[in-house]
């Protein structure tokens, strides 16, 4: 039956961590249009959505602190559980600040790689070569 709990926050988490990282490229994506370069609006969307995200990962860790240590009723049963999220929170804020907009610029530079790639086969196969007859 622990496990089945465990399972139940690991689920949680991944919503969070969703969340998290929704939260840091959406910004990223309302700065970078007003003539910003991508790296500093990325970095200033993390900068600007720290704040929540730590703060929302302390107060969630300190309420079930509790139960983590064993201390009050049923902290048995529900306690793995809890710090299987205590931890997974603290991982997902790592992951959301500082390994996903990684991940996130090299996609991007991987996307733009492509693009120019199609782009420039597609101009090499469209070429008409003008008739004599012309």
């Amino acid at each position: 039956m622990q496990d089945l709990f465990t399972g139940f926050g690991l689920a949680i988490l991944t919503g969070v961590l969703c969340v998290y990282v929704v939260l840091v490229l959406l910004f990223r994506s309302f700065l970078q249009p007003a003539a910003m370069d991508r790296i500093e609006a990325l970095m200033d969307a993390c900068h600007k959505r720290a704040q929540p995200i730590v703060m929302t990962t302390i107060a969630m860790g300190a309420g079930m602190l509790p139960t983590a240590l064993g201390i009050g009723g049923d902290a048995s049963f529900r306690g793995p559980m809890t710090i299987a999220v205590i931890g997974g929170l603290i991982t997902s804020t790592f992951l959301s600040l500082l390994v996903i907009p990684v991940v996130f610029t090299y996609v991007d530079d991987l996307l733009a790689w492509w693009a120019r790639d199609r782009a420039g086969r597609s101009n090499r196969t469209n070429i008409t070569v003008a008739s004599p007859s012309q």
